[in-house]
């Protein structure tokens, strides 16, 4: 059993840990659904002692993994707002108003697109079902995030229409949400696009700034609960910042390649983290609030009626839960949306052999920037433009040292896009 658990595991493409060596994998704990359902969790135990634990929709008759055939019966419970007891645990399913019908029976179903961490299900082109197969401790913030958004009528999210979660000796999680399905084109998509010469002009990146600046906006807005009330950063909390950054910094710079590609910044690790301290003497005030996390033209959804759509609100899928419900500044969200308008205009060449107009990115830069600071709350952010445009460069290092990371061991041929993440900050000292 251990053996053919671990072996389908790896065959998921929502699988977290393939490249890990797997000790062993074992079900923990099973709950009986209606219609002959077993919702199964599997706790994969690594060679480093390590473990993960997985969420399966298993048939009774032994069939595997049929959340895109069986997803019904989830949204049935959450209509009836059910508590499934197994041995140890309590699946607990729960609407958030009155869950819309949905047309097409199981003939309605279908997956959506190619999920890296969780698995989608549109049901009825009419709604959205997302689990969580990796089941981590705490509320998921997606959920957290989405159901405020949904609660203070935020316009440019999928609506929150329901979720499941587990509540039991060993785990307390969630592990799915139910939304409205919002057909439309992704950000990244769009912008490529528009480099092409296929789509439109940058009111759209204007727009998107507005909408970004809009959701923070709202999710500043509740002083009295803990969980979203504004706070003021402390000059600690910077310097924790920036001496995260500071370390990767020096990890990275002492293992960089003799390679064309990462050239411009070799030998230029010091100058870097000097740049980064004197950002990180300056750049102070403003508030800290919860925020999307991983904020990128991906993460947008042009709507078929025309508004932005603000989608996945997990965070960076590797940091822990935790962490990825931390308060912070609003500007990281800001910095990641830059960064993967950098991205855009660099893989216009690198996917279609189309340079990106001389100028483009500082125009798109100029015009979400334009946007989010008409709209967010200027309370948010530091008091002076200097300041603010300090704070904003501090995340924009983080990111492109993020980036810079994961291109030499996974893209080497998109290492340019980080490096030149880099000189920017550097040319900007200048």
């Amino acid at each position: 059993m251990t053996e053919r658990l671990a072996e389908y595991l790896r065959e998921r493409r929502w699988f977290a840990a393939k490249s890990r060596e797997i000790s062993h994998a074992d079900v923990v704990e099973e709950v009986p659904l209606p219609g002959g359902l077993r919702l199964t969790f599997v706790d994969v135990v690594f060679g480093a002692g390590t473990h993960e634990t997985y969420q399966l929709l298993w048939a009774a008759d032994g069939e595997e993994d049929v959340l895109d055939r069986r997803a019904g019966t989830l949204l049935e419970l959450m209509r009836a707002g059910a508590d499934v007891a197994g041995a140890e645990s309590v699946v607990r399913f729960r609407a958030l108003g009155e869950i819309p019908e949905v047309a097409g029976g199981p003939a309605g179903l279908r997956p959506m697109g190619a999920q890296q961490s969780n698995s989608s299900v549109v049901l009825g082109e009419a709604l959205a079902l997302k689990a969580y197969r990796r089941v981590e401790p705490g509320v998921n913030p997606d959920l957290e995030l989405t159901r405020f958004l949904t609660e203070h009528g935020f316009e440019h999210v999928a609506a929150l229409h329901g979720w499941y979660e587990i509540e039991g000796a060993a785990v307390n999680a969630t592990l799915g949400q139910l939304q409205a399905y919002v057909p439309g084109r992704d950000g990244w998509s769009l912008a490529l696009g528009e480099l092409a010469g296929a789509d439109g002009d940058g009111d759209r990146l204007r727009a998107l700034g507005e909408t970004v600046g809009e959701m923070h906006a709202v999710l500043a807005s509740e002083p009295n609960d803990p969980a979203f009330a504004p706070e003021e950063p402390s000059q600690e909390a910077i310097g924790l910042l920036t001496a995260t950054i500071d370390e990767e910094i020096e990890r990275i710079f002492a293992t960089l390649r003799d390679d064309a590609a990462v050239a411009p910044i070799a030998g230029r690790g010091e100058e870097v983290r000097d740049r980064l301290r004197m950002l990180g003497q300056v750049a102070v005030g403003g508030r800290v609030i919860r925020l999307h996390g991983d904020l990128h033209l991906g993460q947008a959804l042009l709507a078929e009626d025309g508004r932005w759509v603000v989608l996945d609100f997990e965070g960076e899928p590797t940091r822990p839960l935790p962490e990825r419900r931390r308060k912070r500044s609003p500007l990281r969200d800001v910095a990641g949306m830059l960064r993967s308008l950098a991205y855009a205009a660099s893989a216009s060449e690198l996917q279609r052999g189309t340079p990106a107009p001389e100028g483009w990115e500082e125009r798109a830069r100029e015009a979400f920037l334009d946007g989010y600071f008409a709209y967010v709350d200027r309370s948010l952010l530091p008091p002076s433009d200097a300041a603010v445009r300090q704070l904003l460069s501090i995340y924009e290092l983080e990111k492109a040292i993020y980036e810079l990371r994961y291109e030499m061991d996974s893209r080497p041929d998109w290492v340019p896009i980080p490096v030149a993440g880099v000189l920017r900050l550097l040319d900007d000292g200048a």
